[in-house]
């Protein structure tokens, strides 16, 4: 009897995710049953409302210490392992959130104060986060090996701009940024693997091992530019190809606020609100243009409002959830006919410019450190996630220990794939066919080129 007991205990322990010494069988069958209508369909609204974690058992109810040394002697045996982590049903699958209010230019209202999380999304934006900063710090790794030579600039610290902005529009929307491009590279759905060995030079590259840093493609995503300003009024045209092909899309055109004085991107506003484009304007304010500081670069600082004419939000780019609502606002505003916004986010990079800089020679590490502790992008949605119940410890372990694993195979690939050969050197130059050949005019005439 007393075996048929444990047998029945141990299976009920494995459906609730209870611990197997810690409560009887009566009370595991009563789990059972709360287990059993959570789970249920009949019962939608229940999944809506946050649940508690269950109180312990009193202390009369507990097993003796006799009881137990004898339960984990049965659990020890073989075929008898009982999970103890918690199941799905303990966690709570939504909360909203109270987030920051965006500063407005030129708008009634702005995006919404609370923004909603399933905790399906809050994993999901924690491990796109998480992977870019375990990215990001293996590119430095390889770059202070060697491995990785010329331009590099690093994204870690922005990461929630990327996420939350992916969040807030459609895969099929358009984007451009400049040459701080790895993280979005990785959220319009290129790999860990071909990100790293287009940083190393290899055949296996996303841009076959040619573009390097600042010069990655995919499908809706148009660089990486190297020519700071450059891509907003490209940003600007693809923009007017949504409009002229009436396909309800928009496209995202990004820079930096060591970008935001250029001259180019007044003349891609002006144009965008002439012609009412979709497009987004996101300035990413990390703080500093290379080495020089925002107030000491610029007479006005108030980025989302330089759109003068053009309607702007300035959002808090620290946290995803802030970001994703604004960019959804955004895309709303401007499928609905009524032209571009510049959108502000305020964010943050630890490492330097670029490779070449400290980042340590115009700011303290004390300011670095203090961001880090208070506005790090993915230790707050952690903590969100956490203390409401919405995930353990355990599962982010878990997916660290998964994030790190990928991205080591990523940096072993990116070292031992072969580098693209010469002959390649003239191949992907041209879409279709090379231009007619005039004899003396062409110098790669002796060369073919294959598209």
């Amino acid at each position: 009897m007393k075996n048929m007991l444990t047998v029945i205990s141990n299976a009920l322990c494995r459906i609730t995710g209870r611990n197997v010494g810690a409560q009887t069988v009566s009370e595991l069958l009563i789990d059972l049953s709360e287990y059993v209508n959570l789970t249920s369909p009949a019962a939608p609204a229940l999944a809506q409302t946050q649940r508690q974690p269950p109180k312990p058992p009193p202390v009369s109810t507990r097993a003796s210490a006799a009881e137990l040394v004898s339960t984990q002697t049965d659990i020890d045996r073989p075929g008898t392992q009982v999970l103890v982590s918690r199941s799905f049903a303990d966690f709570t699958p939504q909360v909203t959130f109270d987030i920051k209010k965006c500063d407005l230019h030129r708008l009634e209202e702005g995006p919404p104060e609370k923004a909603e999380l399933t905790r399906d999304q809050g994993l999901q934006y924690y491990r796109t986060m998480q992977t870019i900063r375990r990215m990001e710090l293996k590119a430095d790794q390889l770059y202070k090996q060697k491995i990785i030579r010329g331009f590099c600039h690093l994204y870690d610290g922005q990461e929630a701009c990327a996420a939350g902005i992916e969040a807030g529009i459609n895969p099929t929307d358009h984007l451009i940024t400049a040459y701080r491009a790895h993280g979005y590279t990785y959220t319009r759905g290129v790999s860990v693997k071909e990100i790293l060995a287009e940083l190393t030079g290899r055949k296996g590259g996303v841009a076959k091992g040619k573009g390097g840093s600042m010069h990655m493609y995919a499908p809706c995503f148009y660089g990486g530019n190297g020519i700071v300003g450059a891509q907003v009024p490209l940003g600007a045209g693809i923009a007017l190809a949504c409009q002229y092909q009436g396909n309800n899309q928009l496209c995202v055109s990004l820079y930096g606020d060591g970008a935001a004085n250029q001259g180019q991107l007044f003349e891609a506003y002006n144009m965008a609100a002439l012609w009412k484009l979709p497009c987004i304007f996101i300035c990413e304010n990390n703080k500093y243009g290379m080495g020089t500081s925002v107030e000491r670069a610029a007479a006005s600082t108030d980025y989302y409002k330089r759109g003068d004419y053009i309607p702007g939000l300035r959002v808090d780019g620290m946290d995803v959830l802030c970001v994703r609502e604004a960019t959804k606002f955004a895309a709303d505003h401007c499928r609905s006919g009524k032209g571009p916004i510049v959108m502000e986010l305020q964010t943050y990079r630890y490492h330097g410019h670029s490779m070449s800089d400290p980042g340590v020679s115009y700011r303290t590490r004390e300011e670095i450190q203090e961001v880090r502790s208070k506005s790090d992008p993915i230790s707050m949605l952690k903590e969100r996630m956490l203390s409401h119940n919405m995930a353990s410890v355990e599962e982010f372990k878990e997916m660290d220990v998964e994030i790190r694993k990928e991205v080591e195979e990523a940096a072993q690939f990116a070292t031992s794939d072969p580098e693209p050969p010469l002959d390649d050197l003239c191949n992907h130059i041209f879409y279709n066919n090379p231009p007619l050949e005039v004899r003396g005019t062409h110098p790669w005439a002796k060369l073919k080129s294959l598209s």
